[in-house]
């Protein structure tokens, strides 16, 4: 994914030891690598739904100018390009979710766009011509882990430990 991804390590000890117990027995975890992946790309589904960050907040409003000129009322989501692109990759022991959207870093983090060749960037909104030595695009986190991540990517785990570990 050359867009953005994240990378994430599980700190919870029950977690962990249970994770270690599951390889132990299975061999190969990459199911349970990939069912937490596809939970994870389903959550960053809903945060362009419900337009928040990991931690719940709210993303910035789009400049009023500009957003009198989209087609929808979504933040990021003028075709749905960007949030239909988020996929995971599950391996032995990892799972990687990002998109790989050229665009998709200046989103996640911000960003200040300037001129590579000229003295201004030129371009409309709200049907003026705008002239600006710099643009700030604002960041809007949609990939993270959230708290309520975390609770999933342990009833993963413990879900895949009942199932593979008789009592």
């Amino acid at each position: 994914m050359s867009g953005v991804s994240i990378s994430v390590t599980i700190q919870d000890r029950a977690v962990q030891d249970a994770f270690r117990t599951l390889a132990f027995r299975m061999g190969n975890t990459q199911p349970v690598m990939a069912a937490i992946g596809t939970e994870l790309v389903a959550s960053t589904h809903m945060r362009f739904v419900t337009q928040t960050d990991p931690e719940g907040n709210a993303w910035q409003a789009l400049n009023t100018a500009y957003a009198a000129t989209k087609r929808n009322t979504r933040i990021l989501t003028e075709s749905g390009g960007l949030r239909d692109s988020i996929n995971s990759q599950a391996g032995q022991d990892v799972v990687h979710v990002g998109t790989s959207k050229i665009y998709a870093r200046v989103h996640q983090e911000g960003a200040a766009i300037v001129p590579k060749n000229a003295s201004a960037l030129v371009f409309f909104i709200g049907g003026d011509l705008v002239k600006a030595k710099s643009v700030t695009l604002p960041a809007r986190r949609y990939l993270g882990i959230s708290a309520e991540d975390e609770t999933s990517i342990a009833e993963i785990v413990f879900g895949f430990v009942e199932r593979y570990l008789p009592r």
